[in-house]
């Protein structure tokens, strides 16, 4: 062999190395498109989808790109499992995006700590589902601790609180933990007298039974546990009956579009959520940009919700995390990047982002700012905002 074709070997394997070493850094994306809780999960891949472009548009992270690989668990506690499983040994991914709820998070925190790959949640708050785990993150605010904050703010304001009731879903994991644990607890420590509770199923349309017995309590507050249709059948049905207590909920119901849907059956009504589109100029500029991919996208729903917001920040605090680990992607190294994740997750403090500045407790739980929003014309308006928790 000539010395000009020797040369141009050397350049062509030279070549192939570099481009072979030039790792994608795998992330995961357990996704809850279908099922249950597809109203307030459809959109969150629009929101992973815009940060992935906006951080490898910028140069991506220590010099490789991002990429996305997906699942959609349909918000089934078994296909999030079998979703973690594949990431980890099938895509050699370095974190999860994901799962949605807190009956998914339950099985597959476990699952993805005896495989070493951290996942963060976006929308679970059932209490204390990522505090035993090493791996597990949640993006959330425990249920009791944001409805705390909205009760807190109704006593500061003077509204009327001298008595209330409890109607939950029965049939959700959340939302039976908010019916029986975290609002008696709450209206106890609030010294607010409970008159009673009602249940049903959240896919129940009829709720005039329920109705009729809360008409009997004469509540000040009614505490909410249950996803959004529930509770919008449930105002309408106590307007109709003249019902007059004020719905108070966390982030289980955190619907932009619900006072719109309520009609002026839910006025007045308060939760608890972790963002609000109309904060500042960068939560301005993130309702913006999400909104015209959505329309390109033929979402019914353009404006982003509380879970589409912390998604987003999930893809930027592993960004961040990978960054600051010094993460390659490389196969090799994949166990070893997956903790130095994981550790630059437990270090970080008050990260800015477009909820507002996120540390991590000892519990796996972000501490952010709490944002209690009341619904006037058809609108989520900022009521009160809340410290970090």
């Amino acid at each position: 062999m000539n010395r000009k074709i020797l040369i141009a070997a050397a350049t062509l394997l030279l070549g192939s190395t570099a481009y072979a070493s030039a790792e994608d850094l795998v992330i995961g994306f357990t996704m809850a498109k279908t099922g249950p809780f597809v109203s307030l999960a459809t959109t969150n891949e629009i929101a992973v989808d815009m940060a992935v472009d906006e951080i490898n548009a910028t140069g991506g992270v220590n010099g490789s790109k991002i990429k996305v690989v997906k699942f959609d668990s349909a918000g089934d506690p078994k296909q999030a499992v079998l979703a973690v499983q594949q990431f980890a040994q099938d895509n050699n991914a370095l974190a999860v995006v994901g799962p949605f709820s807190s009956g998914e998070a339950r099985v597959a925190f476990a699952a993805g700590e005896r495989l070493g790959i951290v996942q963060m949640s976006m929308s679970s708050s059932a209490p204390g589902i990522a505090a035993t785990f090493k791996f597990a993150f949640r993006n959330t605010v425990d249920e009791g601790l944001v409805i705390g904050t909205v009760l807190k703010s109704m006593v500061a304001k003077k509204l009327p609180t001298a008595s209330a009731a409890i109607a939950y879903a029965t049939d959700d994991a959340v939302s039976k933990s908010v019916g029986t644990a975290v609002l008696p607890a709450l209206f106890t420590e609030a010294k607010i007298p409970l008159k009673g509770s009602v249940d049903f199923q959240y896919k129940a349309f009829d709720l005039s039974p329920q109705v009729s017995q809360l008409s009997q309590f004469k509540a000040d507050v009614i505490g909410f546990g249950a996803p959004p249709e529930a509770m919008i059948n449930l105002a309408k049905e106590m307007k109709r009956q003249g019902v007059t207590g004020r719905l108070i909920a966390g982030t289980t119901v955190a619907d932009p579009d619900l006072p719109a849907r309520f009609g002026d059956a839910g006025e007045g009504t308060l939760i608890g959520t972790s963002f609000y589109d109309e904060l500042n100029d960068a939560t301005k500029k993130f309702v913006k940009d999400f909104g015209e991919r959505a329309t390109k996208a033929g979402s019914s729903r353009k404006v982003p919700n509380q879970s589409d917001a912390s998604s987003y920040d999930i893809v930027y605090m592993y960004a961040e995390a990978m960054k600051k680990g010094k993460v390659t992607g490389a196969v090799a190294k994949v166990a070893e990047e997956r903790a130095a994740i994981r550790d630059a997750l437990r270090a970080q403090k008050d990260l800015p982002t477009i909820e507002g500045k996120i540390t991590f407790g000892e519990n796996g739980d972000s501490v952010k700012p709490i944002y209690v929003i009341e619904a006037r014309g058809g609108r989520w308006n900022l009521f009160d905002a809340g410290a970090a928790k």
